[in-house]
């Protein structure tokens, strides 16, 4: 279990629970240091200080804001802690909303486990989790920690707590101006488009691996043995290009991704019946458009004997 990254409580009305928070997730990118290509000497970034003009240790840093044009106010590491904020070291719950209410845009990819701290904090820790777990609602809470005031959602996961750091409305832009305009697809299109994606649909995910970190790490452990890096793979390449018949493409991809899970393309019958469906449906349109044109074609012949009848009387 990893260390702990910060220790408070949560406050739910009247009920406090301590807990800790710790990372939910881990990073298994592959990190680089700079080096010397010549002789692969490390390279080192080092902090000087402009007055002085001399390199300075990591105690002699701290934190100015620019509030004007060479006007620097320093802030020290405890005034940030004593500010007068009740989330200072609590997670103070302020509303329940519809899990389907948060747009998944507003995860910012920070996520932490929340473990009770104490046996005291137990039952309230249970009680809270439970509670949530009996209906499609989550906590919104608000958390002041590392210089800012934080949103974070609650939910539980496997009997746990867990807190996922949220956008302010603020911080997210709006998507509308990028959508593009006047493009018209048909109702045949959109039900290929569904095809498509019933046809990739899956309840797990588990089963997906970072292949390029995996690439990589081969490259990596080729040249540290003193090897030829392995070469990249052309199976599965196709020629790029651009898509002329949207039909036929999404055709394409049901059939590929049909043939990915091991299904024998019954769903190509649908296809084709709902082509046949379409020809028919703008047959029997035709054929009426032509029948009427035929009525009408009558009634204009009927006209004049009826009026000769009238003049003969």
């Amino acid at each position: 279990m990893p260390r702990p990254l910060w220790s408070g409580a949560i406050s739910f009305g009247l009920v406090t629970i301590p807990v800790k928070l710790m990372s939910a997730t881990e990073d298994r990118s592959v990190r680089f240091h700079q080096v010397h290509t010549e002789d692969l000497g490390r390279v080192r970034v080092r902090k000087f200080c402009e007055a002085e003009d001399r390199e300075v240790s990591a105690g002699e840093i701290g934190k100015g804001f620019e509030v004007s044009q060479d006007t620097l106010v320093a802030v020290t590491d405890a005034e940030l802690e004593q500010m007068p904020l009740p989330t200072a070291k609590a997670i103070e719950i302020v509303a329940f909303v519809p899990a389907e209410s948060i747009d998944p845009v507003r995860l910012s990819g920070d996520s932490y486990l929340m473990q009770y701290d104490g046996p005291a904090a137990a039952k309230p820790y249970v009680l809270i989790a439970r509670a949530l777990a009996r209906n499609t609602k989550v906590a919104v809470a608000k958390l002041a920690w590392h210089g800012r005031e934080r949103l974070v959602l609650l939910r539980v996961r496997e009997g746990a707590l867990v807190a996922h750091v949220l956008k302010w409305d603020d911080e997210v832009r709006d998507p509308s101006e990028l959508a593009p305009k006047d493009v018209t697809v048909t109702d045949l299109e959109i039900d290929e488009a569904l095809q498509l994606v019933d046809s990739m649909t899956t309840d797990d995910i588990s089963g997906y691996r970072d292949e390029y970190r995996q690439a990589l790490e081969a490259v990596i452990e080729a040249k540290a043995e003193g090897k030829t890096p392995p070469k990249p793979s052309t199976e599965g390449e196709e020629q790029g290009g651009q898509v002329v018949d949207l039909m036929a493409a999404l055709q394409e991809s049901v059939r590929k991704a049909q043939a990915a899970r091991g299904e024998d393309g019954g769903d190509a019958e649908v296809h084709e019946m709902a082509k046949a469906k379409t020809r028919a449906a703008a047959k029997k349109t035709a054929a009426g458009k032509t029948a009427a044109g035929k009525t009408v074609k009558k009634t204009t012949k009927k006209s004049p004997a009826k009026g000769a009848g009238r003049r003969g009387a």
